[in-house]
């Protein structure tokens, strides 16, 4: 399960781990005009973990997910 809500200066996606007997606290990615950032609470430190990705790097992961293994360059064409 997962939620979106549009605040003032990102957008906020929490993904909730619904998937079993050992269940992780929520992701909270965060998605503003320049950087994504990863968050969430860590049960062992007691402490929010943060994660931030440039733009290029949000875009490679989601690539990623639908690739096979191997090595890859993501190379933007221009459109005319």
């Amino acid at each position: 399960m997962f939620t979106i809500e549009h605040e003032f200066d990102s957008t906020v996606i929490t993904l909730v781990d619904e998937g079993g007997p050992h269940l992780t606290d929520d992701v909270a990615v965060n998605v503003f005009e320049d950087c994504v950032t990863l968050e969430q609470h860590d049960t062992v430190t007691d402490r929010l973990q943060r994660i931030t990705l440039s733009l290029r790097q949000a875009s490679d992961l989601a690539a990623a997910l639908n690739l096979p293994e191997g090595s890859y360059r993501i190379e933007k064409r221009e459109v005319t």
